[in-house]
């Protein structure tokens, strides 16, 4: 199942609107980095292995799948930061249901960046 509040609706449509957009979907993917899995968002076009959510006027494509690993997932727009200092002015947040497990500051990260 896939949440996506008025917040992040009215965003998403402020930001399509504004770069002649429109017409894009956004695609609720699941990726890695070397602090382990997470949800993010994108624009794509659909395939046949999507799931296409459609909600005021937009289209959420999420891949076969994904549900099996998060549960549910919700897509919501944060005003303000959560005051650590990292973006300021708030942005998109995608939250699963269930805790994605894997990754952390293994040996994948070699740079030694991870902030682990």
């Amino acid at each position: 199942m896939l949440t996506v509040t008025e917040s992040a609706v009215s965003n998403f449509k402020e930001y399509l609107n504004q770069n002649n957009l429109t017409d894009s979907s956004i695609r609720v993917m699941l990726q890695s980095s070397c602090a382990g899995p997470g949800l993010g968002l994108g624009l794509d076009e659909k395939t046949a292995d999507d799931q296409l959510f459609e909600q005021d006027g937009l289209t959420f494509l999420v891949a076969d799948g994904i549900f099996a690993a998060t549960g549910a997932i919700t897509v919501d727009f944060v005003k303000e930061s959560s005051g650590c200092g990292c973006s300021g002015g708030g942005g998109f947040s995608v939250t699963s249901e269930k805790p994605l497990v894997g990754g952390g500051c293994a040996d994948s990260c070699s740079s030694g960046s991870c902030g682990c």
